[in-house]
């Protein structure tokens, strides 16, 4: 088996291995992700809902989006117990099938107007599905990452997965631009929204194919050779690491709000109330998106000196640009554009060493399913709600109100940094908890 340690043979992945398989199944996931968020603002509403209401429609689109967030749990626990209990490898290449299978089956559906009310609980449950993959993705790609890394590298290489969201991102935002570009409307709203969820066969093929390339991490092979597994990991985690798992979820809390109200919540509110075109805004999103792009490396060699450091200072900056967001999005494109870069950007800095944070909070026979855990019950309070709450705000209170939503959960966040230990030193071979 070649996920077997012994004195005699010792199979390593090479740094050039595990940083691809890292950062190609978090990409493949993330623009399946990213490609629902994108088509449940511009073509679910019209499509997989009843057109009588088109505020409710967008309103229940959004809803199904968040969907996922709720999933994302169910995941982490389901992958999680089997990632600490026979391998990140098995559980790696089981995640991303799921993920997958659920996209691809989005982009077979039939809509509303042909089987009615029914076309909007396939949806769900395909959106259910896709929560239920990425769940376990997360988590096991950072800890392939960071597990096979150098001590004095860790959130370096736990950037690598990190970079699968922009890059997801802007493979997304991409091609739903040149889709409408090269498409009239009635093409896309035809066939041409299909396309993505149906291409993304052929990227899941591609992430299977270099994960089944790796071996096991040396971290958890030692810690299956030492027979230090727990049956219930999950268990282990509420029972054991309650501080830890809370602290996590905290952690994340404005990540996940920041990123929501730069991509979904703002092309919604763009296109809309603000009246730009969707081609106009989803360009703007990819240039920012670069902005997110840069910043995650930057960010990850900032925390080899010190994790909790770096991440005061970016969650305090984040509550600043709350502050200041809305009137730079309504300040014409320039002002609209220059919001979207700084919010990314910003948003790179944060994400780049979250994964290596969060991870190493937790002990090696329950890292999978504690950092699974926690970046997933955060995203249910901070990303599946995000744009529904942001909207509703927006609507009833203003546009600054939204910005006042993101610099609270600034503020939770800043407290639960203050609450987690510095970690850079810290031995993930060695069993803690």
């Amino acid at each position: 088996m070649d996920t077997t340690l012994t004195p005699a043979h010792k199979p390593i992945n090479s740094p050039r291995q595990v940083l691809f398989a890292s950062l190609i199944g978090t990409t493949i996931e993330f623009f399946d992700f990213y490609i629902y968020a994108t088509a449940a603002v511009i073509v679910f509403p019209q499509l997989f809902f009843s057109a009588a209401d088109p505020a409710s429609a967008k309103l229940a689109s959004l809803a199904t989006f968040g969907i996922a967030f709720l999933a994302r749990p169910i995941g982490s626990a389901l992958f999680g117990h089997f990632g600490d209990r026979i391998g990140r490898k098995t559980t790696l290449v089981i995640a991303l099938s799921t993920m997958g299978i659920s996209t691809v089956a989005i982009g077979a559906l039939p809509t509303y107007h042909t089987i009615g009310i029914a076309a909007s609980l396939l949806l769900a449950l395909c959106r259910f599905g896709q929560g239920i993959g990425l769940g376990g993705e997360w988590g096991g790609a950072v800890l392939l990452a960071i597990e096979n890394a150098p001590p004095n590298k860790r959130a370096w290489y736990g950037m690598f997965p990190q970079l699968g969201a922009p890059i997801g991102f802007f493979l997304s935002g991409g091609v739903f631009l040149v889709l409408s570009r090269w498409l009239t409307d009635k093409q896309f709203f035809s066939f041409g929204w299909r396309l993505p969820f149906l291409a993304s066969a052929v990227l899941v093929f591609l992430g299977l194919y270099v994960r089944l390339t790796i071996t096991e991490t040396p971290v958890f092979q030692e810690t299956l050779d030492r027979g230090e597994q727990v049956k219930l990991p999950m268990l282990t985690v509420f029972r054991d690491h309650t501080r830890a798992l809370i602290a996590g979820i905290a952690v994340c809390l404005a990540t996940f709000v920041l990123f929501y109200l730069m991509t979904v919540f703002t092309l919604s509110w763009g296109t809309s109330a603000l009246g730009y075109t969707r081609g106009k805004f989803l360009l703007m999103q990819l240039f920012g998106v670069i902005f997110f792009a840069v910043t995650i490396p930057i960010s990850a060699l900032l925390a080899e000196r010190g994790r909790k450091t770096v991440m005061l200072w970016v969650t305090a900056l984040i509550g600043v640009f709350g502050l200041i967001m809305a009137p730079m999005f309504s300040a014409g494109t320039v002002g609209a554009v220059a919001m979207l870069a700084l919010g990314l950007a910003l948003m790179g800095l944060t994400y780049g060493p979250l994964g290596t944070v969060i991870s190493e909070l937790f002990p090696t026979r329950v890292r999978y399913t504690g950092s699974s855990l926690a970046f997933s019950l955060a995203g249910i309070v901070g990303a599946s709600l995000a744009p529904y709450i942001a909207t509703s705000l927006a609507k009833k209170y203003g546009l600054p109100y939204v910005g006042y939503y993101l610099t609270t959960a600034a503020v939770l966040t800043f407290l639960g940094l203050l609450s987690i230990r510095e970690t850079k030193d810290d031995d993930l071979s060695t069993t803690r908890g």
